[in-house]
């Protein structure tokens, strides 16, 4: 007996109901992308090690899946070589391309390669899989879709506030409430040096991070075990609690960091975009979170998190400002501001919640049961009109016994049946049913027509 197949661990298969779930969260994404100007590239799944290798950390370079050069790969490789066993020096050597690990190093890359076709500022969106040779547990795949847009080449605040838009509209759309939360690198920065621990700024941000989860004790203690001394966690106390209106905040941040030249300037910048969303009439809260530390290495003023508020799951989109996007690729000083919506998470959130629009989920509006030759040419020319008017339609191919048709149809949740035998073409007609309330009527095709169009 034939073993049965099988898929690399942390990948997916996807079925027919599922994709069609999928595909309106990217529909609904990539039109409000479009509402505001940005345009669609893609990038190839594979790029070259060169450039990705040394841009994630060490960690994340032992993450990046590694494709094995096609042809005579041992060929330059020594036999003292091989015998070595040392992995990460055979890799190098007959590995010269790898799967993308996300979507901004490979949009650095085509930014630097394209720089003289590109009109800046540059809005870009890009939908596709990337890859990660992680540990795969749950809600954590090593195959997964980044759904990213970026504005490069303008330092101006106003794309934050449009990205915070582009954030309320798509959530509103899908109907998912949710909280916007912001912050800024340059407060966070501030805050490190009036406490007087700046080279501390990271192991300070970790730990307020975790506030939600271990508690206010907890947080201390772990800032005591980071070396930073009790007189700086003291100063801490009032910022790490910080409540209030995001006005109150920004008033109260004001005072506290008022020797701080950067911490005023994030403040400056957090109160502009703010200000600015407030008369836009966003649907979904916002609220400034000075626990938020998104990827402080890489980002450098704004960062953005989402939370979804009725469901217990991580950030569902995630973004913020950064100032040398193409510098590792030796442009320096494209400044950008980017977010990225975490696809897989939102299906599991409209799942819970049961959100999916019933168009949204459904493929084929209507039936036609198959009776035999005469009756399927006849419905054959129906079936051309329904199409031609945007009715997703199809006929039973085979005449099977009219309970395995009607099966067919409930399995596929297809809504309309349209049953034609002697008597229908005879009147030049076809009888309709409603499959949920099984309710028939005879009717022209532009009266069927008429019927699933409304």
């Amino acid at each position: 007996m034939a073993a049965k197949p099988g898929i690399p661990k942390g990948t997916r298969d996807f079925s027919p109901v599922e994709m069609a779930k999928r595909n309106y969260i990217f529909n609904t994404i990539r039109d409000v992308y479009h509402l505001y100007g940005f345009q669609q590239i893609e990038t190839p799944s594979m790029e070259m090690l060169s450039t990705l290798m040394g841009k994630y950390g060490e960690e994340g370079d032992k993450l990046l899946f590694k494709i094995q050069n096609s042809g005579d790969y041992f060929s330059g490789i020594t036999d003292e070589e091989l015998l070595s066993r040392n992995a990460a020096k055979l890799a190098s050597k007959f590995c010269e391309k790898g799967l993308r690990y996300d979507l901004t190093v490979p949009f650095a890359r085509y930014v630097v390669m394209h720089r003289d076709e590109i009109t800046f500022p540059f809005k870009r969106y890009q939908i596709q899989p990337v890859w990660r040779a992680d540990r795969p547990q749950k809600g954590r795949y090593r195959e997964f879709y980044q759904c990213d847009a970026d504005v490069v080449g303008s330092d101006s605040l106003l794309n934050e506030v449009e990205l915070m838009q582009i954030v309320d509209t798509v959530f509103t759309r899908f109907g998912i409430r949710v909280c916007i939360k912001i912050n800024n690198r340059k407060i966070l920065t501030g805050i490190a040096e009036i406490i007087g621990e700046a080279d501390k700024i990271v192991d300070i941000t970790v730990a307020i991070d975790k506030l939600d989860k271990i508690g206010l004790d907890n947080v201390n203690k772990e800032l005591a075990e980071k070396g930073i001394s009790e007189e700086a966690i003291a100063k801490l106390q009032p910022i790490i609690l910080l409540s209030g209106t995001n006005t109150e905040k920004l008033a109260t941040l004001k005072t506290v960091l008022s020797d701080s030249e950067t911490g005023l300037k994030g403040v400056e910048e957090s109160e502009f975009i703010l200000n600015t969303l407030q008369t836009m009439g966003l649907k979904n809260e916002i609220e400034l979170d000075l626990t938020l530390a998104r990827g402080l290495n890489y980002y450098t003023g704004a960062i953005f998190e989402v939370k979804a508020l009725d469901v217990q799951i991580g950030s569902i989109t995630g973004g913020g400002r950064y100032d040398n996007l193409t510098g590792v690729f030796g442009m320096a000083g494209v400044s950008g501001v980017g977010i990225s919506f975490g696809a897989d998470r939102i299906f599991d959130v409209l799942n819970q919640l049961e959100l999916y629009p019933k168009e949204a989920v459904n493929g084929t509006q209507l039936l036609f049961i198959n009776f035999g030759e005469k009756e399927a040419a006849f419905s054959m020319g129906i079936l051309s009109k329904a199409r031609a008017a945007g009715i997703r339609a199809e006929i039973f191919p085979d005449a099977a016994k009219m309970k395995k048709q009607m099966s067919y149809a409930n399995v596929k949740n297809i809504p309309f049946v349209a049953i034609v035998g002697e008597n229908e073409m005879n009147e030049g007609k076809a009888m309709l049913k409603n499959m949920e309330n099984g309710e028939q009527q005879l009717v022209t095709a532009e009266e069927l027509i008429g019927a699933l169009t409304k």
